[in-house]
């Protein structure tokens, strides 16, 4: 009678701790994309190869990255550059089906100021 329950529990906090562990792995993605972004002479396709390799490296394979300014490198000195990412709960969740995050996308964004020379 109890044991249904307590995997119902059990199932719970492993699918909400992974969608912790994912939400904080995409926050330090587009953070790290947005510190390259920032600087002179990057392309849009480098701020995407750094935050794809940062998934990587965190075991969440890939997510879709926008980047604006599209290329970062038009912005102007101290104007913002944004990169956001989102992964579909879905593609990363520890269990066959999620049971309560089914359908949920986990989103970051991260903005800094342009550094160039004025």
């Amino acid at each position: 009678m109890v044991a249904p329950l307590f995997f119902l529990l059990v199932l719970g906090m492993i699918e909400f701790g992974r969608m912790v562990m994912v939400q904080q792995v995409i926050t330090n993605a587009s953070r790290e994309g947005a510190r390259i972004g920032v600087l002179d002479g990057v392309s849009t396709e480098e701020v995407t190869d750094a935050v794809e390799t940062f998934l990587r490296s965190g075991a969440v394979g890939s997510g879709v990255v926008t980047v604006t300014p599209d290329p970062p490198s038009t912005a102007g000195y101290g104007e913002a550059v944004t990169v956001s990412v989102s992964v579909p709960f879905d593609q990363v969740s520890w269990l066959p089906s999620p049971m309560f995050l089914g359908g949920t996308t986990l989103t970051a964004e991260t903005v800094m100021r342009r550094e160039t020379v004025q």
